[in-house]
């Protein structure tokens, strides 16, 4: 629509002119449920009336407010009647003729409910028919449910009023003040932006707790808490996990950053059909429910939803107390978001491993954004809401997060946690810009942050450090220096603290660090002075221990002791970064992939840690289907079934490994005594001792089973006959579209494609069944369709589907020239397209070509 893209200069030319005193916001949501209005034509709708009290600096001065509705039934504008059909153009409602000082708007609206996850998503269970609704508005998704001034440094308290089935529990950002009936209202909150507001309102089932916490001073902190989710899910809810992570962070949290959680209530609603991992919104933080767990699953899961709790209870502080000014800025919150909800799991919960994952999975994301040519530095050129819908990416979190790491160690942990505190004291309630941080970490820590934030926060690229090594005529280290390079397209060097460590081979087999040196890598070449006259190490690890934020090379004696006795590594982190800096050697084309594979068939088993061991799952899955030379793919998929197989019998029966190589075993299931023994586990015909086969693992095995045409439709169905649910649902419509059929490919293209009839949910499931790498020749006709289409797509579906086509839909698995060149001619042909597309399209065209770089690579070997 006409200026649904809010740009930055307009944004900034609005906060000049305007200040919110306050929103007054009252739904009505009661259309939810029941047969649609007869004498509606279009969706479903709601009315949404809104107040809004701003000042303007100017007398006369026009601007505008934003809103998306099919329609609006009045606006009024300081008591003066405008015509809705003059002032209103689908996304923005013009206002003119402000007065100087104060003005209020009043805005009755007919909004859509939202069957993509943006504004006010409603969804319907299959299993009771019964309806749920929640908002997600990140970054500016506010303005489909009311009208307002969409941009996050227009902070103002809100008053939410929301009427709604009488059964039902409605939630909002302030505490419920009233309830009678079909009538629900809410405390005022404090100022809050525009995409932090939320309401979450439905039969939904919930857990009450509270929290206390008494500070030095005597006062006491009560947080009421509450845990939320649909009816379906009750049966599998451990909400007294989710309460006791809650607490552990919220101690952590006052313990630190010596400002009291300034939001009152504390509710977590899990939602259905969530875009998202989670959201921030003060006093109700929405999750995806897919953390609630169906079935068995691994402390890594569980390790990954504390994450992710105490990554949104960071932003309490870092985000919605103080929020950054405009999207280029989203570091701000989300890089401290994901750095402390990483630290305070570590310290304040059971989870002490948790910077094993943060360097194997959280910083393997940043790496692959931090080379694709849409790399950006952490702080960024958001230009408009399209380039900020793009940039929650692995730089603005990971990376981010990972270079946090870093500046903890090169301005020491006291000083950085005082500078936090003194930043939400100075800037509460208010907006910020990198320098408003800079200069209290400036003051706490007594150093220079110009040229550090110059070379970490205002650059892109990433850094390599191989380490290079001269040994004496004894044998003993001469001189061990870190050289340091960078990509040609990003050549900045960066300052590095590191600890480099140096390992060898005991009697016993073992490989432990027996001498280390803290150095500061500066420039192309540091020498590391205290190492010299060491005894000749089996392997130097740079960066040991995972302080700063780069790739790291061995040098060849390193590379050799690893091939041999990578597993010998007793250190679990030494070991995960070791596996990290391998498959960067893999994704550089500097490994080949049948290597790495080999890798994890012989050292995989040994791997105690449980998310370093699916992380080097998916990473063989990677290597075998868009690494390998395609003649070896066969042999090397062959190669993975039986070594997932034996890992599979030789687990210890009912623990997290076994059912890790179950879930692994089946999705690279080979042959045909492959699919008889998942056939056979789903019949009850075969067991594996201490195996659970449940509802979730049921559709692992059978997924298999239906991409390689040994089970159909039928069985399909028969299974959702068996887990009727939402979750089943989605498992199904998957399922479906991974079936080896030409006939099943159109139908499933075509429901993305040329429709719009899909939830969120289901785009994505059938996305996720439509491309499978046994089926490469079944694709075959639709990379022309894909570039015919997405223009069109882009153009008329809304943001976050459009995403979802363009990214799930890219021809990746025709992983040959002629696809790049098709690519490319696209990208020649549409230089005037959506510049968030053409990033789109870079991006997959950049891991197309990184695929067939790696795939030489590996046909050499």
């Amino acid at each position: 629509m006409p200026g649904e893209n809010l740009s930055r200069d307009e944004a900034r030319e609005r906060a000049e002119l305007l200040t919110v005193d306050g929103y007054e916001v009252a739904l009505d949501l009661r259309s939810a449920v029941g047969d649609p209005d007869p004498g509606e034509a279009g969706p479903r709708t709601f009315r949404s009336l809104t107040t809004i009290r701003f000042r303007s600096a100017r007398a006369g001065a026009s601007t505008f407010a934003d809103l998306i509705a099919p329609a609006v039934t009045a606006v009024t504008l300081n008591g003066r009647d405008l015509d809705p059909a003059a002032v209103f153009d689908g996304s923005r409602i013009a206002l003119d003729g402000l007065l100087e000082g104060e003005n209020v708007l009043v805005v009755d609206a007919r909004c859509a409910y939202s069957r993509t996850g943006e504004g006010m998503h409603r969804f319907v269970d299959p299993e009771d028919g019964e309806v749920y609704l929640y908002t997600q508005y990140e970054p500016a998704d506010a303005r489909r449910v009311f009208a307002d001034f969409e941009q996050p440094d227009l902070k103002a308290p809100y008053r939410f009023e929301v009427t709604a089935p009488a059964g039902w529990t409605v939630r909002s950002n302030g505490a419920e003040e009233f309830h009678e009936g079909e009538v629900w209202r809410f405390a005022e909150t404090k100022p809050i932006s525009t995409y932090i507001t939320a309401v979450v309102a439905g039969p939904y089932h919930h857990v009450s707790d509270s929290y206390t916490r008494t500070f030095d001073d005597g006062s006491t902190l009560e947080i009421p808490l509450t845990a939320m989710c649909r009816k379906g899910l009750a049966r599998y809810f451990d909400a007294d996990d989710v309460f006791l992570i809650t607490k552990q962070g919220l101690d952590f949290f006052h313990d630190h950053f010596d400002y009291p959680y300034p939001f009152g209530t504390y509710d977590q609603a899990f939602v259905p059909e969530y875009n998202l991992g989670a959201m921030e919104n003060p006093g109700l933080v929405t999750f995806t429910e897919e953390y609630i767990y169906r079935g068995n699953v691994t402390s890594a899961s569980y390790e990954r939803r504390a994450n992710v709790i105490l990554h949104e209870m960071a932003h309490m502080w870092f985000g919605d107390l103080v929020t950054m000014k405009w999207w280029d800025d989203l570091w701000l919150k989300e890089s401290f978001a994901d750095f402390m909800g990483a630290l305070s799991m570590v310290e304040a919960t059971r989870f002490t491993n948790g910077w094993i994952t943060f360097a194997n999975n959280r910083k393997a994301w940043a790496y692959r954004a931090d080379q694709l040519p849409s790399t950006h530095p952490i702080t960024a050129d958001i230009r408009d809401l399209e380039d900020a819908k793009l940039n929650f990416d692995g730089i603005t979190y990971a990376k981010g997060a990972a270079v946090l790491k870093q500046l903890v160690a090169y301005v020491g942990r006291d000083a950085f946690l005082e500078g936090a505190r003194r930043y939400f004291k100075q800037h509460a309630y208010g907006n910020t810009e990198l320098g408003d941080l800079l200069s209290v970490l400036a003051e706490t820590s007594g150093r220079d942050m110009t040229a550090w934030s110059r070379s970490w926060l205002q650059t892109a690229g990433v850094n390599v450090l191989t380490p290079v090594v001269a040994y004496d005529e004894e044998g003993r280290v001469a001189e061990l220096a870190v050289v340091q390079e960078a990509a040609t397209s990003h050549p900045q060097l960066r300052p590095h603290r590191v600890t480099v460590g140096l390992y060898r081979l005991t009697p016993d087999g073992e490989l432990v660090r027996y001498a280390g040196a803290d150095t500061d890598v500066a420039g192309e070449r540091t020498v590391v002075a205290e190492l010299a006259g060491a005894e000749q190490p089996d392997l130097v690890l740079v960066n040991d221990g995972d302080l700063t934020y780069c790739k790291v090379r061995f040098d060849e004696r390193s590379l050799a002791t690893l091939r041999e006795h990578l597993g010998s590594v007793t250190d679990p982190l030494a070991r995960g970064l070791c596996w990290s800096a391998l498959w960067n050697l893999t994704r550089d084309a500097l490994l080949p992939a049948r290597d790495f594979v080999s890798l994890v068939l012989a050292f995989a088993g040994r791997e105690s840690d449980i998310g370093v061991l699916q992380v080097l799952h998916t990473g063989a899955r990677t290597a075998l289907d868009h690494y390998a030379s395609p003649a070896w793919r066969e042999e090397g998929g062959a190669a993975l079934a039986e070594g997932a197989l034996r890992e599979l019998r030789l687990a210890a029966p009912g623990s997290e490994h076994q059912l890790t190589w179950a879930r692994f075993f089946a999705a690279v299931a080979a042959s045909d005594a492959d699919f008889q023994l998942l056939g056979g586990l789903l019949d009850g015909s075969a067991a594996i001792e201490g195996l659970e086969v449940d509802q979730e693992l049921r559709w692992a095995f059978l997924s298999p089973l239906v991409a390689h045409g040994v089970a159909d439709e039928a069985a399909v169905d028969a299974e959702l006959a068996r887990d009727d649910t939402a979750s089943g649902k989605r498992h199904h419509v998957r399922c479906l579209a991974s079936r080896p059929s030409a006939e099943v490919k159109a139908r499933a293209w075509a429901a993305v494609v040329e429709s719009d009839e899909l939830s969120n949910a289901l785009v994505e499931a059938t996305i996720a069944g439509f491309g499978q790498p046994s089926q490469r020749e079944l694709l075959a006709p639709y990379t022309a369709a894909y570039f015919e289409a997405i223009e069109r797509v882009w153009a008329e579906r809304s943001i976050q589907i459009a995403m979802h086509v363009v990214k799930g839909l890219f021809p990746a698995l025709l992983d040959d020239p002629a696809t790049l060149t098709a690519t490319d001619a696209w990208l020649t042909s549409h230089p005037d397209a959506a510049p968030a597309l053409r990033r789109l399209v870079l991006e997959a065209r950049d891991d197309l070509a990184r695929a067939l770089r790696a795939q030489e690579c590996d046909a050499a070997a």
